[in-house]
C-alpha cells in the first residue's frame, strides 16, 4: 500500500483550464439536462469503531486525511458487498 506513483502529479496540479484539451468530449445538449439529476452530498455521520492498533496507526501515518481515506475504504468494501 505504500507504492508511490511514478505520475508526474506536480505537472497536473500546474495545468490550467485553458491547457486542458477537451476537443473530444461532446458538448452537453438540452436532452442530458432532461434527464439529469439534481445531487446533494449526504451529511456524515460520527461512528466510533474499534480496529488493530496496526490498522489505525496506518491510516494516521497517511496524514491530515486519514480519516477521509477511512471512510472511503469502508465505502468501497460496502460498495463492493451490495447484493442486488
Amino acid at each position: 500500500m505504500n507504492k508511490n506513483t511514478k505520475t508526474n502529479l506536480d505537472r497536473f496540479d500546474a495545468l490550467t483550464d485553458d491547457m486542458i484539451d477537451t476537443s473530444d468530449i461532446s458538448p452537453l445538449t438540452e436532452k442530458f439536462f432532461e434527464s439529469a439529476k439534481w445531487r446533494m452530498p449526504k451529511g456524515k455521520v460520527a461512528l466510533t469503531v474499534e480496529v488493530e492498533p496496526e490498522v489505525a496507526q496506518w491510516f494516521q501515518a497517511q496524514g491530515d486525511h486519514s480519516q477521509e481515506f477511512l471512510a472511503a475504504a469502508l465505502r468501497i468494501y460496502a460498495q463492493s458487498h451490495k447484493k442486488g
